[in-house]
């Protein structure tokens, strides 16, 4: 019992000092390579955005796709209807057109599926790129407190 009471007094010790040691460069030896990742950050904040701008882009050609490909699935199944409607009354003659109908039905209908999938996929690469900028963002805002605490304390 004394031993766990020992090892979780060690833990809530632990988490607690974390922050105080949480800063990754504290002396102004660190200021060369706290520069230098305060440049790579910023390069990649700027390179997110560049993404981001032409993934929003994309984003609209994306949906624009998807929205014909499903009026023209839907055109064609509609088509394929009044075909295969026409087939059963008609000649062998219609029910190769209806056959033929069919198949551009079926063709329409995965294009559509496929034009949703693209949508969603770009929509993930979206979310998965403002998460990203928003951490570098955040790190960003750490390097300049580091960068304060640094030019504090040379004062």
């Amino acid at each position: 019992m004394k031993k766990i009471t020992f090892l979780l007094i060690a833990i809530v010790f632990i988490m607690a000092a974390s922050p105080a040691f949480s800063q990754t460069y504290k002396t102004i030896a660190d200021t060369a390579a706290l520069n230098k990742e305060y440049l790579k950050v910023s390069s990649d904040i700027a390179d997110l955005k560049v993404r981001i701008n032409k993934g929003e882009s994309d984003l609209g050609n994306y949906t624009e796709k998807a929205n014909d490909a499903t009026s023209d699935a839907q055109n064609s199944a509609m088509k394929t209807t009044d075909k295969a409607s026409d087939a059963t009354n008609g000649s062998v003659k219609d029910a190769r057109r209806a056959k033929r109908e069919a198949k551009r039905s079926v063709k329409n209908a995965k294009q559509a599926r496929r034009a949703g999938n693209n949508l969603e996929d770009q929509g993930k690469k979206m979310r998965d790129l403002n998460e990203e900028l928003t951490r570098k963002q955040n790190r960003l805002s750490e390097l300049d407190a580091m960068r304060a605490a640094i030019t504090a304390s040379q004062q």
